[in-house]
């Protein structure tokens, strides 16, 4: 009778840990499905805008600062933030300015 209890026993701890790498599979495939496959889609797709610039693009910068593209090298762009003002901007700082806010002011300080 000993043994057969001892059988039983190891016959349920073999299930237990069959279960707990189910869990582990399960909790991994939803942190992958949750976490990150939408960042690498995101990232996706700011490359693909990065790519698509061109000049007289409406941007804003990482810092916050609103402009218009004005030329594009390699890995920086001349972003024009006012009328003769411009600043040189890593290409990687650069994501789509919301299109109801202009790029630049007058002179004036009217936009």
């Amino acid at each position: 009778m000993e043994q057969l209890f001892i059988l039983l026993q190891a016959q349920a701890g073999g299930k237990a840990d069959f279960s707990g790498i189910i869990m582990i599979v399960a909790l991994i495939a939803i942190f992958y499905f949750m976490m990150i496959r939408p960042q690498q889609k995101k990232q996706k797709e700011i490359r693909k805008f990065r790519d698509s610039l061109k000049a007289g693009d409406n941007v804003i910068s990482a810092g916050g600062i609103y402009g218009k593209i004005k030329s594009i090298k390699d890995n920086y762009v001349v972003l024009e933030i006012a009328s003769g003002v411009t600043i040189r901007i890593d290409k990687g700082s650069i994501y789509a300015a919301p299109a109801d806010v202009p790029a630049t002011e007058n002179n004036d300080g009217k936009l």
